[in-house]
């Protein structure tokens, strides 16, 4: 059999064909995540009896908590990801209420204990003004005293690690992802070229993402707009012991606790 490419180069919206087989090239952060989760939430989880995982991909992590007996919306923009997450959910035999929604605007149908946000995911909404919108639409999904667990890319490692090239190939697919980093707009931006065997061709592909870098400043000046008063701090070194490229301010994680009602503080 021949192989040719077809001529031409179509687009995709973001996280369709990242989302499609993100399960089959991302995966290796998923221990040190895990890791980070137990070590961070450990005490909290036990007293969770509903959460949502905002921005949820395709639902690793909610399936988790659904797995623990916790009642879990799982909220992501990219259709893609929430019928993959749905799926997940369905073969897993397990709970999980998917509901396609901003992070910005999200609204879930009852108030819940621990909104998580892992993999930069809060990077990835698009101007700074937007972290103040993103972190009342989380407020608001809490119940008072509830928590937001999220972690995000410091500049360090959108400036120096992500302006680069790699590649990755699975059957019948490839991946190259080009990374650089937008100094005016403080903005890392990954290209992502995809390469896909159909019958006897390999047609290209072409999607774009871009991650938004915080200071502690912005963050905590958010969080702190949105109600939340007892804001934790740790850098991810602290946490993952596997990955060289991750050094010191690259990333943080925060918990962040929604202030209680006032009758919640006199009882």
């Amino acid at each position: 059999m021949s192989v040719s490419f077809m001529p031409g180069a179509a687009a995709n919206q973001t996280y369709t064909l990242l989302a499609r087989y993100y399960d089959q090239f991302f995966t290796s952060h998923l221990i040190g995540y895990r890791r980070a989760r137990q070590r961070l939430l450990g005490k909290i989880l036990p007293h969770v009896h509903a959460a949502c995982d905002l921005a949820c991909g395709t639902g690793t992590t909610a399936l988790e908590f659904a797995r623990r007996g916790i009642r879990v919306f799982a909220v992501d923009l990219s259709p893609t990801m929430c019928g993959l997450a749905r799926v997940k959910a369905r073969h897993a035999g397990v709970p999980l209420t998917v509901i396609r929604a901003d992070m910005r605007t999200f609204r879930l149908p009852e108030r819940v204990d621990l909104v998580t946000s892992e993999y930069d995911a809060v990077n990835h909404v698009p101007r700074k003004s937007d972290l103040v919108r993103l972190a009342r639409a989380v407020g608001r999904a809490l119940r008072p005293g509830g928590h937001f667990y999220f972690d995000v890319n410091n500049r360090q490692h959108l400036e120096k690690n992500w302006p680069a090239t790699w590649w990755s190939e699975k059957s019948g697919v490839v991946m190259v992802m080009r990374g650089s980093y937008d100094q005016r707009r403080a903005k890392g931006c990954v290209g992502f070229e995809w390469l896909i065997r159909q019958g006897g061709c390999w047609r290209r592909f072409r999607e774009h993402v871009e991650e938004v870098w915080w200071t502690r400043t912005d963050v905590r000046r958010a969080l702190r707009q949105a109600g939340f008063r007892r804001i934790q701090a740790w850098d991810a070194t602290l946490l993952f012991r596997t990955q060289p490229r991750l050094s010191a301010g690259c990333r943080t994680f925060y918990l962040a606790q929604k202030e209680l009602s006032r009758s919640s503080r006199s009882t």
